[in-house]
């Protein structure tokens, strides 16, 4: 199939009907286009097409006698994305219209092309009208799941409208530049020798700003290790966890490695990089050799030392905890399709057990940094909290950030905040 549209709507099928994540969806597919140009056309498609499917998917509701999600997935995708192409990407009606009903044929459904025309002409019609509509729900204007747009507005009620149109937004492309292998402003010579627009994030000392996504792998220095792909929030954690030449430091739920990485070219440390997943640790392993830089990598459950760990304490210890990754919608759309409410009580389980595990494994002094990639308080301060107030050894030391805001306890970095992802931070120090 080379219609990218028709591919592109097979795609968001996948993911949004069929339950497959965005990387193995797009994995599975973008392999059919040998043009990179249409490659990158997919990939905005299918990401614009999940960010916005809860506003898309809820119109059709609006446009459709009978709707055709489960008999036919892919023309209800086609349907979104023509919608995305409408109000989205805004490209001209009669070419985002022409280009879909194209599609229909392409995905071998020609019998539906005068319908999916139909449709598309309605909205035309009566596109205030419907627009009005979708606009009077946050969770329709925002595109955000109700379960999550009403979490947001009960733990976020001044800031939620903002955080949710943060989400939609398209992020930056932050690069971290390997400290070990070359000078930052050495790096950005280069990119900008490449015509790139890039420049040095104000306060993160490693962190380089392009304005939009690109293929990575063509930029100069990526082949010789001398930068990793990172948000600034993530970068964040290197800063907080100050580590030291001749330290032992743990990174628990490592996968796929930039905070690992980020330590190592920070510090002469031996670390441990865990992680409970065979083929994640894999790509940690990856991670480490075109950077250059040495960890010893180990398989196995954070919430059971007993199967991994050597009994030497450790100086640091990260925990990146599983999380409900609603910090990162930006980055990840498809988060929003497949997050459930119900998830929520089961992490926060998670990570309850995974902090109770580690802790007996830090040494006197040392340091313990809780990372979640989440903005519901349920995973940040109500895992924190209970925690402090029932180890007599444990205390939280403050933390301060030219971006986000103080927690409960901790640090929090909403969604577009300084225009990082958002993040949670608390640092416990051991008596």
């Amino acid at each position: 199939m080379n219609d990218t549209r028709a591919l592109a709507a097979k795609t968001l099928a996948d993911i949004a009907l069929h339950g497959a994540s965005l990387r193995e969806a797009m994995d599975r597919h973008a392999q059919r286009l040998p043009d990179p140009r249409d490659r990158a056309l997919l990939m905005a498609l299918v990401s614009d097409g999940a960010r916005w499917w809860p506003r898309f998917d809820a119109a059709l509701d609006r446009l459709l006698d009978r709707p055709l999600r489960k008999k036919e997935p892919a023309v209800h995708a086609l349907l979104v994305l023509g919608l995305v192409q409408l109000e989205v990407l805004e490209l001209a009606d009669y070419a985002a219209v022409a280009a879909t009903v194209e599609a229909v044929r392409a995905l071998k459904r020609p019998q539906l092309a005068g319908l999916v025309n139909a449709v598309l002409r309605r909205w035309q019609r009566e596109r205030a009208t419907h627009l009005a509509a979708l606009d009077a729900k946050a969770e329709t204007r925002h595109a955000h799941p109700r379960w999550l747009a009403d979490a947001i507005a009960r733990d976020w009620p001044l800031q939620a409208e903002t955080i949710m149109a943060a989400d939609n937004r398209e992020p930056p492309l932050m690069l971290r530049a390997n400290r070990r292998r070359t000078r930052r402003e050495a790096l950005l010579e280069r990119l900008r020798l490449d015509d790139q627009t890039a420049e040095a994030h104000a306060w993160l000392t490693d962190a380089i700003v392009l304005p939009h996504s690109t293929d990575v792998t063509r930029l100069p220095g990526f082949a010789d290790g001398l930068f990793a792909v990172q948000d600034g929030a993530a970068q964040v954690a290197a800063d907080l966890a100050d580590v030291h030449a001749g330290q032992r430091v743990l990174d628990a739920c490592a996968a796929p490695g930039g905070k690992a990485c980020h330590l190592l070219e920070r510090a002469d440390v031996a670390l441990t990089a865990l992680e409970f997943e065979p083929r994640r640790a894999e790509r940690i392993r990856e991670n480490l050799a075109r950077l250059h830089l040495q960890a010893e990598v180990v398989v196995g459950d954070a919430g059971d030392p007993s199967t991994w760990w050597d009994g030497q304490p450790f100086d640091r210890i990260l925990v990146d905890a599983p999380c409900s990754a609603t910090g990162v919608l930006r980055r990840r759309p498809d988060v929003r399709l497949h997050r459930r409410a119900d998830d929520i009580p089961a992490l926060a389980a998670q990570q309850r057990r995974i902090l109770e595990a580690l802790w007996p494994l830090l040494a006197p002094g040392g340091r313990l940094l809780y990372i979640t990639c989440s903005l519901l308080r349920a995973e940040n301060e109500a895992v924190v909290a209970p925690f402090l107030a029932t180890h007599a050894d444990a205390h939280a030391v403050p933390s301060a950030l030219p971006a986000g805001q103080a927690a409960a306890v901790g640090w929090q970095i909403l969604p577009g905040d300084g225009d990082l992802d958002g993040m949670y931070y608390a640092m416990l120090e051991k008596r």
